[in-house]
């Protein structure tokens, strides 16, 4: 075997493995993750604050212009999109990805002034760290910019009852027909 083709094999062994391990990773509850968060009302809660519930998480930051709302306005699109006792089970877990500004005084102010029901809906802040730890479990891909915004993938994750990533969507503006079907056959 040339030094060519044993790099390629090792190689696609490599990536064999990466995608094994994202597979396994897939069926790992978010709520083994033992990451404390800070409500909009500055109350410590785990992940798995919804046990028990469907759920759709995703992040985002409070001082986003354009591209978080959207996310906002896509998880409103799929709450409509279910039939009344459906939409009463839903919960909605949005973790800020920005550590430093979106204390929970300021998530308070995005809940507000997005008329976001906090019944149902949760905005959390959590330490730089445990960011980057969620990030990872959810497929997030993030990084601040000079200016201080965030540039980061819009993934929405549907889980299940017990924290497991059903469906994942990057879709905005509408309900994800997956997202929707996941949550529906809860």
């Amino acid at each position: 075997m040339t030094a060519r083709a044993s790099l390629l094999s090792g190689l696609a062994a490599s990536a064999l493995f990466a995608f094994a391990s994202q597979a396994s990773d897939r069926s790992a509850s978010l709520y083994q993750m033992h990451e404390k968060l800070l409500n909009q009302d500055g109350e410590a809660i785990d992940l798995d604050l919804y046990r028990g519930k469907p759920v759709l998480v995703t992040m985002f930051y409070g001082s986003c212009p354009a591209t978080c709302p959207l996310i906002i306005d896509t998880l409103r699109a799929v709450e409509r999109k279910l039939d009344e006792p459906q939409r009463q089970q839903l919960r909605v877990l949005l973790v800020s990805l920005d550590a430093e500004h979106d204390t929970p005084a300021a998530l308070r102010q995005v809940a507000n002034t997005r008329r976001i029901e906090t019944s149902r809906w949760t905005l959390a802040h959590a330490d730089a760290a445990a960011v980057r730890r969620i990030a990872a479990a959810l497929n997030i891909q993030y990084r601040q910019l000079p200016d201080g915004q965030f540039s980061h993938s819009t993934i929405i994750s549907a889980l299940d009852e017990q924290g497991k990533i059903l469906v994942q969507s990057a879709e905005l503006g509408h309900a994800d027909p997956e997202v929707l079907r996941a949550i529906s056959a809860r």
